[in-house]
C-alpha cells in the first residue's frame, strides 16, 4: 500500500470551506469515500455540505445534518451521495442496518464522526481533519487532509490543483459546477468580478485495460489520455478561423487548463430539445469550410510537435466491436465466433472506401453538446467548438454524420437532409470535381460505423460506468442506424443487422 499523501489548508471562513469542498468535489466520485474528523463544531456538516451543494448546483439545496437520522441520501444529476454521521452508533454492527456495512456501490460516501467505527473504515479513502484556529479569525479552521491507499493520488492532485488555481490568480474565485461528459474529465466555472473562466480538470488516465493487442480502448481507437491533445488542436483550429476557446493557462504535466468562458447558449431549444435550424445551418457551414482547408497533420505544442493520429481500419474495428461486446449480450443477442467474424469481415471490407479517401479533421463528437452559439460574433464565428481533444485524421463524412445525426437529440430526416444537400453544395462551390454520390456514400458507411459504435458504447457507459442516463439515447441511434442501412452500398449489411441486431429495448417513461 502507497504511502498517505498529506495537504493542510488554512480555512478563513466558511467560502474558503466552500472553494476547497468544491475543488475535492472535481477530483472524487462514485465509489470514493471521504471521512470527516473534528470537535463538536468544528465544521464537519459545514464542509459536506458545501461539497453537496456544488456537485447538485444548488446553493440553496437543504442539507441537513444526518446526526438524527444518521444517514441522508442525494440523487444528483452526476452520482449519488451519502452524507452519514457516525455519533450516535454504539457498535459497528449498526453500520449494515443503515446501509454502510458494505459501503454502497457506484456512490460517494461522506462520513463525519468515523473514529466511532474505525475498523469498518475503507482503507482507501481521504480523510479531513478539522479544527478550529482562532488565531486566523473568530470563523477560521485549518484542514488537514490525508489521503490514503487509492486515494493517495487524489490528494496529492488536489495540492497541485489548489496550487495552479493560485498561480493562475483564481484560487479566491467562485466555483460553479458544470456537467461532466462521458469521459474521465471534470469542469468548473470559475467566477471573479472581472468575469469568468472555464476549468478542464483532465488526469492522466487510459480507458480501461489493455486488452486490444496491448493496449487500452482509448490508445487503441486514439482517444485522447491527457490534456495535450486539446491544447494542441485547440490553437490549430483559432488558427483555421474557427471558434474554439482561447487558453489562458495550462498544466501539461498535471493535465489543468483555464480556458476562455463561451457561456451555456447552446444550438437546440425546447423540452424535448430540438435543433435551431439557423444554428445547425451555420455548425455545417463550419465543417465545409473546415473541410474545403489543407490542414496540417503535425502541430507546435509546447516547443515540440504533435502529430495528429491517423484512424486505420483496426482503430475503426475496435470501435464496432463495442456493439457485439456490449449491446448484444444486453439484448441476449451474443454472436457465435462464425458470425463474428461475417461482422468484421464485413466491416472491414465497407471501411476501405473512406479510409481511401481524402483525410481531414475528423473533431468526433461534433454535436449539440459540444456547440456553443456565440450571439455576439458574425458568420460561422457564432459556432463555438468546444470538443476536440480526440481529433484524428479521416474521412470528411465522419462530422458531419456526428453533427446531422446528432447522438443525444432527434434530428428530423427532413432537417438531416436539406443540411447534407447545404454541406454538399457548399463543397461544391469552392471545388466543382467534389464528388456529391461518392460523398453521399462515405456518409452513409460512417454512419453506420459511428452508430454501431455508439450502441455498444452507451451499453457500455450503463454497466461498466454505472452510468444508466445514456440507455435513453439508443433508440435514437438506432433510427439513425435505419437511415443509413437503407443506402444500396449497405444492402448486405443492412441484411445481416436484420438477422443478427435486434432494436434496443424501449426506455422506461420519465
Amino acid at each position: 500500500m502507497s504511502e498517505p499523501t498529506k495537504l493542510s489548508v488554512a480555512l478563513h471562513n466558511e467560502t474558503a470551506t466552500a472553494q476547497l469542498m468544491a475543488d475535492l468535489a472535481l477530483l472524487v466520485g462514485p465509489g470514493d469515500t471521504i471521512t470527516l474528523t473534528g470537535d463538536l463544531g468544528a465544521g464537519k456538516t459545514a464542509a459536506a455540505r458545501s461539497l453537496i451543494r456544488y456537485l447538485a448546483g444548488d446553493d440553496a439545496l437543504e442539507v441537513p445534518s444526518p446526526t438524527f437520522t444518521l444517514v441522508q441520501s442525494y440523487e444528483l444529476p452526476a452520482f449519488a451521495v451519502m452524507h452519514a454521521d457516525l455519533y450516535r452508533v454504539e457498535d459497528e454492527s449498526e453500520l449494515e442496518e443503515i446501509g454502510l456495512s458494505p459501503l454502497p456501490d457506484a456512490t460517494l460516501v461522506l462520513i463525519e464522526w468515523p473514529e466511532r467505527a474505525p475498523s469498518a473504515m475503507p482503507a482507501d479513502r481521504i480523510d479531513i481533519a478539522l479544527t478550529h484556529r482562532p488565531a486566523l479569525g473568530s470563523n477560521a479552521r485549518a484542514a488537514d487532509i490525508t489521503g490514503y491507499g487509492k486515494s493517495a493520488p487524489t490528494v496529492a492532485r488536489l495540492k497541485a490543483l489548489r496550487e495552479f488555481l493560485d498561480a493562475s490568480g483564481h484560487l479566491d474565485a467562485t466555483r460553479k459546477h458544470m456537467p461532466g461528459d462521458a469521459s474521465t474529465r471534470s469542469y468548473a466555472r470559475l467566477i471573479r468580478d472581472d468575469g469568468g473562466v472555464i476549468l478542464m480538470n483532465s488526469p492522466q488516465r487510459p480507458d480501461g485495460a489493455a486488452i486490444y493487442n496491448g493496449k487500452s480502448y482509448s490508445a487503441a481507437v486514439h482517444l485522447a489520455e491527457n490534456i495535450k491533445p486539446f491544447v494542441a488542436i485547440d490553437e490549430g483550429l483559432r488558427a483555421a478561423g474557427i471558434s474554439a476557446p482561447k487558453i489562458h493557462r495550462c498544466d501539461l504535466d498535471h493535465g489543468f487548463l483555464i480556458s476562455e468562458d463561451f457561456g451555456s447558449e447552446g444550438v437546440i431549444e425546447g423540452d424535448p430539445p430540438r435543433p435551431i435550424p439557423e444554428r445547425y445551418e451555420a455548425a455545417t457551414d463550419v465543417l465545409a469550410v473546415l473541410h474545403g482547408k489543407t490542414l496540417p497533420e503535425t502541430l507546435p505544442l509546447d516547443g515540440q510537435t504533435y502529430t495528429i493520429p491517423a484512424w486505420h481500419t483496426d482503430a475503426l474495428l475496435i470501435e464496432i466491436g463495442l456493439m457485439p461486446e456490449w449491446y448484444l449480450p444486453d439484448r441476449n443477442a451474443p454472436l457465435s465466433n462464425e458470425k463474428r467474424a461475417e461482422f468484421f469481415a464485413m466491416w472491414r471490407e465497407l471501411l476501405k472506401k473512406p479510409l481511401a479517401a481524402p483525410k481531414t479533421w475528423v473533431i468526433r463528437d461534433y454535436h449539440s453538446p459540444n456547440l456553443i452559439w456565440l450571439a455576439d460574433r458574425a458568420g460561422m464565428a457564432r459556432v463555438g467548438v468546444i470538443d476536440f481533444q480526440d481529433t484524428v485524421l479521416g474521412p470528411h463524412a465522419y462530422d458531419v454524420v456526428s453533427l446531422l445525426q446528432d447522438a443525444r437529440i432527434d434530428v428530423p430526416e427532413s432537417l438531416e437532409l436539406t443540411l447534407l444537400s447545404r454541406y454538399i453544395k457548399a463543397r461544391r462551390k469552392d471545388d466543382a470535381s467534389f464528388d456529391a454520390a461518392g460523398f453521399a456514400e462515405l456518409y452513409a458507411i460512417m454512419s453506420a460505423q459511428r452508430n454501431t459504435r455508439l450502441l455498444g458504447t452507451f451499453a457500455r457507459l450503463n454497466r461498466r460506468d454505472g452510468k444508466p442516463h445514456y440507455l435513453r439515447h439508443q433508440p435514437r441511434i438506432w433510427t439513425y442506424l435505419q437511415r443509413s442501412l437503407a443506402h444500396p452500398a449497405l444492402a448486405h449489411l443492412r441484411d445481416w443487422y436484420l438477422a443478427n441486431v435486434p432494436p434496443p429495448q424501449k426506455p422506461p417513461d420519465r
